[in-house]
């Protein structure tokens, strides 16, 4: 489990691609630090596994499931990437739940600047709008973020200085893809609904 809090911006050291697979090579001295063979790590918002690690970073193994399913399959070398450890017990809850399974990707359709903020609008897919809230979270790259607006086929997020100096999404220009993580409770409580298990008396 992560909070969506990134510890660091690292960036790709290398791409090994193979048919259905990929073997990544990623920078970062901090989050690599304590990293043991089979922990998890949030590349992008995308929970990865540790295979070998050293002193200045990583690699993970990315299935063809998650290259497709993520924007992970269009990183190149020296692309910036958005590194969290997983949460620790004992560490405080700074974002919300994510689990780093990506739900789709969206592309960036507008960035507002402002003055001491931007506005970031992205593309909404059809698929995940139901769970897409105004003042809810959601998972963009790995960041936890509070939805400011929506509307049918987008959403808007307000940055502030410290994510777009810090993340990628200071980075990302027009167009640009990005992974969406959206909020896992509010697909639980769809579920329950969908089954009659909330609202339904007990006889």
């Amino acid at each position: 489990m992560f909070t969506g809090i990134v510890e660091e911006l690292g960036r790709v050291g290398s791409i090994e691609s193979s048919t259905e697979s990929a073997v990544l090579r990623i920078e970062g001295p901090l989050v690599a630090s304590d990293a043991r063979h089979g922990d998890s790590i949030a590349v992008n918002g995308v929970c990865l596994t540790v295979v070998t690690h050293d002193a200045a970073g990583f690699t993970v193994d990315v299935m063809a499931e998650t290259l497709r399913r993520s924007s992970l399959g269009a990183l190149r070398p020296g692309d910036p990437v958005n590194l969290e450890r997983a949460m620790a017990a004992s560490s405080r809850f700074g974002g919300h739940i994510v689990q780093g399974h990506v739900d789709g990707t969206a592309t960036v359709v507008e960035r507002v600047p402002g003055d001491r903020w931007e506005v970031v609008t992205f593309s909404l897919p059809e698929s995940l709008a139901r769970y897409v809230v105004e003042k809810g979270s959601i998972t963009v790259d790995g960041v936890s973020l509070t939805v400011s607006a929506v509307a049918t086929t987008t959403f808007s997020v307000s940055l502030i200085p410290t994510t777009l100096e810090a993340t990628t999404l200071g980075r990302k220009q027009v167009g640009d893809s990005v992974n969406l993580e959206v909020d896992v409770l509010a697909k639980y409580v769809e579920n329950l609904i969908r089954h009659g298990a909330i609202g339904k008396e007990e006889s």
